[in-house]
């Protein structure tokens, strides 16, 4: 079977990213579609560019570091921001799943995919980065425990945000909570 692994990467149906130390290297025009740019405008940028905050990529970074030296892999949903077009700045919910090719230096080089959720799943409140962190880890159906020890905070501080969110999305339990994150 003759296989042209560019036109596979560049026709993915979803968006692919090649990485070298947090900055692109490659992507495909799905990447560029979701985030509204151009593929020469990506390449050679730090992801910093796709996040809502330095605050954001920085944090994630050291989040995902210890999981990637220990599986390689690495997952999460999380709020990515578009770089340009009509929707310049806007927010949106992202899949992101990636492989460290050396697990003993995992940022050294990986490959990334991104899936755009905003259709299922619109931003709709305004929430900080730790908000929205604790959101996404709700969704996945974790305990306060369970997120504190993924944040590396307490479960009593995890409840404090869950309250704000409860308050901003106007939730009465928890489940409540979650179904309108899912929601949008």
């Amino acid at each position: 079977m003759d296989v042209n692994y560019q036109l596979a990467f560049d026709l993915a149906p979803v968006g692919l990213v090649l990485s070298r130390n947090r900055s692109i290297v490659d992507c495909n025009q799905h990447v560029c579609d979701m985030f509204g740019t151009s593929r020469e405008r990506l390449m050679g940028q730090s992801f910093l560019i796709l996040y809502p905050s330095v605050d954001e990529y920085e944090r994630i970074g050291a989040r995902m570091l210890p999981i990637l030296n220990a599986t390689g892999m690495y997952s999460d949903n999380r709020i990515m921001k578009r770089v340009d077009g009509r929707n310049k700045d806007e927010t949106f919910w992202c899949h992101v799943t990636g492989r460290a090719l050396n697990r003993a230096v995992p940022h050294e080089a990986g490959i990334w995919t991104f899936e755009d959720l905003s259709a299922s799943r619109p931003v709709t409140a305004e929430l900080t980065a730790r908000e929205r962190e604790v959101a996404a880890h709700l969704m996945r159906g974790l305990t306060s425990k369970e997120i504190g020890r993924a944040l590396v905070i307490s479960h009593r501080t995890v409840e404090i945000y869950r309250a704000r969110l409860m308050r901003k999305y106007k939730a009465s339990t928890t489940a409540d909570l979650v179904q309108k994150l899912m929601a949008g």
